[in-house]
């Protein structure tokens, strides 16, 4: 068997079972576990659409969240009914406001609608490096911010968005988290996927062999983006209610700490990295509150988990700056061949 098909089936085996989780955890644990679930899967679409291009592409962007979050009112304005609109968005265009998509059309609009978003702000940013992209990324993400506080027609403005349907549950965002881990799986390790990481490593030998930079780099945006989109309509369809608020930097810098403690070289480092900011964001949540052991009382220190936390992404910078995985893969014993090796394997031919 070819090592490259050995890490998309390693994935599938894992997803078969994420699968068997997702409709048999409603029926086995309670209603907080399976949020946390549900919470760790979604995180982990937007983590895995984040490391596409921060990770194999050498691109910084610090500017995913704003498609989340064009994605989430996209789909939420798509998915509101008819009478919803006419009561929440009066001004909304005649082009928007007599329809209204069920769950899973409003989703992939969503998506569609982010990529052609990154095609047109990706074009003239994926040319700039190093710290010129990352400020660049950012200043489309206060742009986005900033245009959905004003476009109150569409957004309600700095108000809340509210009335989207709660449609999202554990069994689907499953099925969109092992959609997004095998299209990436299949890109990353694909002939393309070393022509991106080429590009990530050196881009002017890459450019020397005839590879086109701009190119790499703007397909993992569009279609980093294009996952985020979705994961914003999955996130919009479960809050239910937001606020431009939602998708700003204090998700920028969670999403990141994610992809930073996992690896950004590895797609299983990136959701190795949400499950333990997800479960020790938790622990640390009920701990804050303050316990008693015995005569012992620890009062509340609210406040601690996201104190405890910068500690924690501050010791991994100094010890282990390429973070848990770096740029090896969990393959569960299928294929002895790291991504790390791939790569090189890719520069031998």
């Amino acid at each position: 068997m070819k090592a490259d098909f050995r890490i998309p089936l390693a994935v599938g085996a894992a997803l078969v079972l994420a699968a068997i989780i997702a409709f048999a955890a409603p029926h086995v644990v309670g209603d907080y576990f399976v949020r946390i679930l549900l919470l760790m899967a979604l995180n982990s679409i937007l983590v895995l659409s984040l490391s596409l291009s921060n990770g194999f592409t050498g691109v910084f962007s610090l500017g995913h969240v704003g498609f989340i979050g064009a994605g989430a009112y996209a789909a939420g304005i798509l998915s509101l009914t008819v009478q919803q609109k006419k009561a929440l968005l009066p001004h909304l265009p005649d082009l928007l406001n007599w329809f209204s998509l069920p769950f899973l059309p409003a989703t992939l609009a969503a998506g569609l609608f982010t990529a052609i978003l990154a095609v047109i702000v990706g074009y003239p940013l994926m040319r700039l490096s190093g710290y010129f992209v990352s400020v660049a990324t950012m200043g489309f993400l206060i742009i986005v911010n900033v245009v959905l506080i004003n476009a109150s027609d569409f957004t309600r403005g700095a108000r809340t968005f509210t009335g989207v349907p709660l449609a999202t549950t554990l069994p689907w965002v499953i099925g969109w988290l092992a959609i997004t881990l095998l299209v990436l799986s299949r890109l990353v390790y694909s002939p393309f996927g070393r022509r991106m990481k080429a590009v990530r490593d050196d881009t002017i030998a890459a450019s020397a062999v005839g590879i086109s930079v701009l190119r790499a780099r703007l397909l993992a945006f569009v279609i980093g983006a294009f996952f985020a989109g979705v994961g914003g309509s999955l996130y919009a369809h479960y809050l239910g209610s937001f606020s431009p608020n939602t998708f700003y930097f204090a998700m920028t810098m969670n999403l990141i700490a994610m992809l930073v403690l996992g690896g950004m070289g590895s797609l299983s480092g990136a959701i190795i990295g949400v499950i333990c900011v997800s479960l020790l964001s938790e622990v640390l949540r009920s701990v804050e509150r303050g316990f008693t052991i015995g005569d012992f009382t620890v009062p509340a220190l609210f406040g601690a988990s996201q104190i405890v936390l910068g500690f924690l992404f501050i010791l991994i910078m100094i010890f282990r700056p390429k973070g848990i995985m770096g740029d090896r893969e969990l393959t569960f014993g299928l294929s002895g061949k790291s991504a790390n090796h791939n790569h090189k394997e890719g520069k031998d031919r």
